[in-house]
This record gives C-alpha cells, structure tokens and sequence, in this order.
C-alpha cells in the first residue's frame, strides 16, 4: 500500500469507510458487548443504516454542505449518523455529551446548524432544529442515498478542541482526512482486516471514533465496543472472550484494569494501543508484564489527529513518543527553522499533510497564527534523535489533560470566576499521587469556600472532564513581573506540600 498515494477525486469520507465492508456484507462490522452477550452489526446492517440516514436526513431539506450537530450518546446512534451525515454531503458537528447546555448554545451560535441530532438524555438547548432518536433510528430503513462525491478538499466534519486563548476552536477537516488515516494502519496499528480492534471508549468520544470505528471498518475488519456502563475490571474477561486481536484505550483504562491483577490471560491479543495522553511508565511496565504484550503510543491533536507513534514495526525507544508515521513530514522547528537532531524545537507537521485540518471555523487570525511557512505548529516541544526517534519536553503553554480531552485552564478559569465568593482563580493539572494527575482550581476568595458550592456550580456550567477534582484556598495568586499568571508555580507549590 502506497500511504504516499494522493487522495482519490471524487471522493466521500463515508463511502470510502465502507467500501471494504460493502464486498462482504455478511461478515460483523461492530459487536457490542455486554456482560452475557453481544449486540451484532454486520458490513449488511451498516451500509444500510447509513445511507438510509442519508436519504432521511436529505428528505428534511438539507444540502450539501450544512451542517448538522450531534447530540448523542454513547450508542451506536453516534456513528451512524456521523457517517449518515457525511454520505450525504452535510458537515457532521459530532460533541461531547458531557457538555452542558450552556456550552452546547456556544457552540450552536457558532456554527450555526441547520440541524441537531439529539439524544433526550444529552444536554442540549430546547430549540426546533432538533431531530429525536425515534425520527432518526426510523431514517435507516429508508431507501438508500448514493453516496454524495465531490472534491476530497472540501469540508467534511468540525470537531472542537479547547484552544489555548481559552474558548475551545472549531476544527474544520476535509473528507480527505480519513485517507491520511491509511499512515497509522502500519505506522501505529499494525492493523489488518482480520482483526478484532476493542476500543474502551465511548461512541461519541473522537478517539474511539477513529481508532474505535472508523479505521477498522475502512479496511473491514471487525469493531468490538463495551456497552455503556461496562467497568474497567470487566474489559480483560470481554478481550478473552470475544478474541480481541488490538486493544485500545486512553491510558487510565489500563490503569484500572491493571488494578489488582498480577496477570492477565489474553491469548488473541497481539498488543494494545495508548492515546491522548502519556502512558506512565509504571502501568505500561505493569501491562508488559500481566500481558507479555506491547503497548504502542501515539501522538496527536484535533487538527491533526496522530501522527507519531511507536508500533510493531518501528517500537519507540525507552522515553520516546516514537518516530513520525511513514508517509508524514515532520520536523522540530526553532526560530530560523527546522534544527538538527539533538536540538529541542516546537513538533512541526508540513502543510501537505492530507490530514491537517482545513483551519478553525470562522478564525482566519488564529489558523494562520499557527503557522511558520509551510509548517503547522502545534506547540509542543521535543528533540529528535539521528534515529528519528521524538522524545517529548512539554508545552510551551499550560493546556490540561482530563483523561485523554485536551481542555484550557483559560475556560475554566474564566467559568469559575463567576462562582459566588470567588475573587480569583488559577487552574492547573497537579500530581496528586504517583502517576495520577488531576484538575485543580486555586481560588482567592475572603475565606475558603464550600466546595459542594463550587462542585454544583461547576457541574452545572462545564462539562464532566473540565470540572476541577480540587479546590485549593490561597491568600493570592503567582504572577510575573507584567501580572501573568503563573499557573506552573501553583502546581510546584501544590506538589512540594503534598510529597
């Protein structure tokens, strides 16, 4: 397979995704899989699904290229609509269903949807534009769409990412982008088509989307995905017993199933598959040695998904993120450029990348900000060996991560600033026991506050992954000679106490 090979024109995300499965229609797409059986899709059942989501999603008035939001659950309602949508030429808008209502209404100013694809159960502002599940489930038994072809550079779907000026961006991606995924079925998975790929995530989370759904269907292998509500402790006798071949999961997931087990018994398995965020290297020593298997890591963003990694063929280095997928073009910049192994510099990603997202939504200012020429700057910073092997350094700004979400400590802040009693607020990750992180907010206030108070004002304001784990009372906040926030020296003063 050449991943070099440009993107084929026409072409349409979805029909691309269920090509492989359309030519053995019999075979199972998705299992999901509860405790005493499991719940059978096959290539047939999908294929179906999604164009006849198409055909009623069209028949409501939509054209290509509007925009439809997605508030759904964690069911297979999720990507079937998301693919639904894109055969048919509208922009799926797929969202956490964590998000509160107020944080949906954001979001819904400014995309503007022509239509919103709800769950009763996800919080969603009461407007007309929505369609209920009923309605939807009924679409996929319509006649069949024909897949809506176009140019592979147009907009295909906008996920959100929390941005570092801290309100989260929309992320325009082109159909194209699901071709760039062809790069981690060698350079990440060691995928094939007779795998068996378990994703421990949701549904509606990005991740399993991809890693879950998306890429095993494309090359029709089978997707295997936990029921909602299924624990981590139940995942290893799920693996067993339905032959899991991959394993996926952020890497909490392997801590909690590693929770009191010494071995684990998966005879299927060849490896497991770690992502949004480092693996501790305590838990992935503990999988090596309960497993005897390998856990590759990846690293990635919204507007780009991942694009360095270990795997089979090329295994990270001890410490090392890994190298860049074969097929990407990857360099450490400084500020004269690309600078030589050894050298720290920002991971750059080239503009050619067919992946790379098309820019944010209704921020030109800010997409072109994150460029140098042609290279896209994600703000990490690493150094590269003469082996190519990238080891990470850090952020060069104070982004958070709450079990693989990316979230801005900015848009937290700025919520709890409205808490009653709250004078002032620094938010930041913190170490509160060994490998285990979790958000904390410092506040200023006249004196501490009742932390039920700001759980419930949290709880109501900011998703489940944004809310803060920890209240911290302080007499101030650190700042620097020009008043800025000093979010690290929090945390270092956290962690020096608490050791």
């Amino acid at each position: 397979m050449d991943v070099t090979a440009p993107c084929p024109d026409p072409f349409n995300m979805a029909a691309y995704v269920l090509g492989a499965g359309a030519t053995q229609p019999d075979k199972v797409a998705l299992s999901l899989l509860y405790p005493d059986h499991a719940e059978d899709w096959t290539y047939r059942d999908v294929v179906q699904a999604v164009r006849g989501t198409a055909t009623g999603l069209l028949a409501r008035g939509l054209a290509p290229g509007d925009i439809v939001l997605m508030r759904l659950g964690n069911t297979p309602d999720f990507p079937l609509a998301y693919l639904g949508a894109l055969a048919a030429g509208l922009v799926p808008v797929p969202t956490a269903a964590a998000l509160t209502a107020p944080e949906v209404d954001k979001i819904i100013a400014t995309v503007a949807p022509k239509l919103i694809l709800r769950d009763p159960e996800v919080p969603c502002p009461d407007i007309s534009l929505t369609v209920g599940l009923e309605e939807l489930r009924a679409m996929r038994a319509l006649p069949p769409a024909d897949f809506h072809m176009g140019d592979p550079d147009r907009l295909g779907y906008i996920i959100y990412t929390s941005g570092t000026s801290g309100k989260p961006s929309a992320v325009m991606h082109a159909h194209r982008a699901i071709w760039a995924r062809r790069m981690m079925w060698n350079g990440w998975y060691g995928l094939r088509a007779d795998d068996r790929v378990l994703h421990a995530g949701a549904f509606n989370w990005t991740y399993t989307l991809g890693t879950g759904l998306m890429d095993p269907w494309t090359i029709g292998a089978t997707a295997l995905i936990p029921a909602p509500g299924i624990p981590a402790s139940d995942l290893p006798g799920l693996m067993a017993r339905h032959r899991a071949t991959i394993f996926a999961a952020a890497p909490g997931v392997f801590r909690q199933l590693l929770k009191d087990r010494d071995r684990l018994d998966l005879p299927d398995l060849r490896h497991g598959l770690s992502a949004g965020e480092k693996m501790a290297p305590s838990v992935r020593a503990a999988w090596n040695a309960a497993t005897g298997k390998m856990v590759y890591e990846a690293f990635g963003m919204s507007e780009c998904s991942t694009f360095i990694s270990g795997s089979p063929d090329t295994p990270a280095k001890e410490g090392a993120l890994g190298t860049a997928q074969p097929g990407r073009r990857v360099c450490l910049m400084g500020a004269d450029g690309p600078v030589p192994a050894g050298t720290p510099g920002t991971i750059a990603i080239h503009r050619s990348d067919p992946g790379l997202m098309l820019g944010y939504f209704g921020e030109p200012e800010a997409t072109a900000a994150k460029y140098a020429g042609e290279w896209f700057l994600t703000g990490d910073q690493a150094v590269m060996d003469d082996d190519g092997q990238i080891t990470y350094l850090g952020r060069n700004d104070d982004m958070m991560n709450a079990g693989g979400f990316r979230v801005s400590p900015i848009e937290v802040e700025a919520t709890l600033l409205h808490a009653p009693g709250i004078t002032g607020v620094g938010v930041t990750s913190v170490e509160i026991k060994k490998d285990v992180e979790v958000i904390a907010a410092f506040y200023t206030a006249a004196a501490p506050l009742d932390e039920g108070i700001l759980d419930a004002f949290a709880q109501e304001h900011l998703a489940r992954y944004k809310q803060p784990r920890l209240y911290v009372h302080v007499d101030s906040l650190p700042t620097s000679g020009n008043g800025k926030l000093l979010r690290r020296a929090l945390r270092a003063q956290f962690e020096a106490r608490h050791q």
